[in-house]
């Protein structure tokens, strides 16, 4: 009873928005440690709580192998595979334990088990991910690997509670198919609700670290409470289970608490965590006024917060030539920019352009907060920044309010959001342009050996009448990945006016080669391109020689 007292003045001071939510699991809790209530009560409430934490787990296993191995369809197939073949062991070991050793102590020493594993997942995480191991295998097995040797374990230790549970319940042969359905239904329903409260808020309330924590924490004391929940003959008598059982609890508290108190030595130091991103703000060591972001595992943007003129990387120069040439008659142009990330680029145009509209669709509001609160992006600006999905955005402007260029800031070699690379996007993106707009768009890959590149290219020569590709001379042909600008529109681009007018006055051109219209498409014939479209966009298997 104590246990239980202690898990509910817990789980109220966690949050007070969430009393209700404290007081509703602390009855329950009570409930199981309560006589009178139903043994198939007690057996409900506790596979209710471990189905609960596996889902926990699964859904903060994305977020936590997220800075190492981005977000990607490989990233999931490989947790959610992994997850279920825990779960699938899990039921099956369990049932056979159950068979031979049916007792609460055993029960007990599951979630005791459990606890500790899960709190251990950011000592494996760093482990498996600061070696090389896995790195000559296909990309589909390294990721499955890796998650495994971090998620399995934990998985298959709790998902042995509920055959544990169904033993200890089953009194009455001939209510079995009954007391097992309901049982089953419970632990179903605890899966869901873990998912929905996961997704939905414990991610963005507390963070994955948090999360590891408090999960371990509970696993720890409904160990305790399914010690207590069952009648155990001379529970209180000096024997050799009983001093088993209460050594073994112990040592699990112990183990817990040191975990705790040293688990600074292994936990990765970010600056926030939202439900999109892992978010990491870094000085530069070469220049103390510079910031980087990383947003999971991608270096997004290279900041100096008092110096919005200062341009780090090639892509965004060749982003700003362009603009300077498509604006040279417009002191004042119209650009939306999808994604903002540290706003290195929509800052420089507010300062260039200042009598110009800079507006951002960056779907995740916590990378605008930290672009306000260290990379340099102030309160008072013009920028008006929409927190919303790009799509989502356009299909909910109307057309006549049109851009003189959009810009695509969103892809990497990590994150390929699908729906922003189709053809029906690209004609949606189109709507909202001018009839002479630019839609300007970064792509990382092998110009020589990729797919997503060409692939992304032809699909918007599906949508706009000129298509051109930007870089540096030298990174054309030596295979090795970089970034790529490309523009399109609807209106031909003369590339030997555009060349001079940024090489004017001596300066040192960034897009210093251009493929023009003639040898891109030769340059799409000699590659195998795929039409991307609504129904059929294999982004992450395109961009997966990158990851590899």
């Amino acid at each position: 009873m104590l246990i239980v007292r202690i898990l509910a003045i817990f789980l109220s001071i966690v949050n007070s928005c969430r009393t209700r939510v404290a007081l509703s699991v602390s009855l329950m809790l009570t409930f199981i440690t309560m006589k009178r209530v139903s043994l198939l009560w007690k057996a409900n409430v506790i596979v209710f709580i471990s189905s609960f934490c596996v889902m926990v787990i699964e859904l903060v296993a994305a977020r936590i192998m997220a800075p190492y191995i981005g977000v990607s369809l490989y990233t999931w197939t490989s947790i959610i595979g992994v997850i279920l073949a825990g779960i699938a062991s899990g039921n099956y070991l369990g049932g056979k334990i159950a068979d031979r050793f049916p007792s609460p102590r055993v029960l007990a020493v599951i979630f005791f088990t459990g606890s500790l594993l899960t709190v251990a997942i950011p000592l494996l995480t760093r482990q498996v991910t600061s070696n090389i191991w896995f790195w000559g295998l296909p990309l589909m097995l390294n990721f499955t690997l890796r998650i495994a040797c971090i998620f399995f374990l934990p998985s298959i230790v709790l998902s042995m509670v509920s055959p544990m549970v169904i033993k200890l319940t089953l009194a009455d042969l001939g209510r079995t198919g009954g007391i097992v359905g309901t049982i089953y239904a419970v632990s179903t329903v605890g899966s869901i609700f873990g998912t929905f409260l996961t997704g939905f808020y414990l991610i963005l309330l507390f963070g994955t670290r948090a999360i590891i924590w408090y999960i371990g924490g509970v696993l720890l004391l409904t160990g305790f409470t399914a010690l207590l929940a069952w009648r155990i003959p001379e529970r209180w008598r000096i024997s050799a289970p009983n001093i088993a059982t209460w050594f073994i609890a112990l040592l699990a508290v112990l183990a817990f608490l040191l975990a705790f108190q040293f688990r600074g030595l292994w936990q990765e130091n970010y600056t926030m965590e939202s439900n999109y991103y892992t978010i990491k703000v870094t000085p530069d060591p070469w220049n103390k006024n510079a910031r980087i972001l990383n947003l999971d595992r991608t270096t997004h943007s290279y900041v100096v917060p008092d110096d919005p003129l200062h341009l780090e990387y090639d892509y965004i120069k060749i982003f700003a030539e362009i603009i300077s040439y498509t604006a040279r008659e417009n002191p004042a142009p119209r650009v939306l920019h999808l994604g903002g990330g540290g706003y290195t680029l929509p800052r420089y145009l507010e300062s260039t352009y200042p009598e110009g509209v800079n507006e951002v669709v960056e779907i995740d509001p916590a990378v605008t907060r930290v672009a306000r609160e260290e990379l340099g992006l102030p309160r008072d600006t013009n920028i008006l920044t929409h927190n919303q999905d790009a799509r989502l955005f356009l299909a909910q402007r109307t057309p006549e309010d049109k851009f003189d260029i959009v810009i695509g800031d969103v892809f990497s070699d990590y994150s390929t959001p699908y729906h922003l690379t189709t053809v029906e996007f690209d004609r949606m993106v189109k709507k909202h342009l001018r009839p002479d707009g630019v839609y300007l768009v970064n792509i990382i890959d092998s110009f020589r050996d990729g797919r997503y590149l060409p692939s992304f290219a032809y699909t918007l020569k599906h949508a706009f009448r000129h298509v051109y590709i930007f870089s540096r001379a030298e990174s054309w042909n030596d295979g090795m990945v970089s970034n790529y600008v490309i523009a399109a529109s609807d209106q031909p681009v003369d590339l030997d006016d555009y060349l001079t007018f940024i090489a004017r006055d001596g300066r040192n051109a960034v897009s210093d080669h251009v493929y023009d219209e003639a040898s891109l498409d030769y340059y799409l014939t000699q590659r195998n391109v795929i039409l991307l479209t609504d129904d059929h966009a294999p982004t992450d298997i395109l961009v997966a020689p990158l990851i590899r």
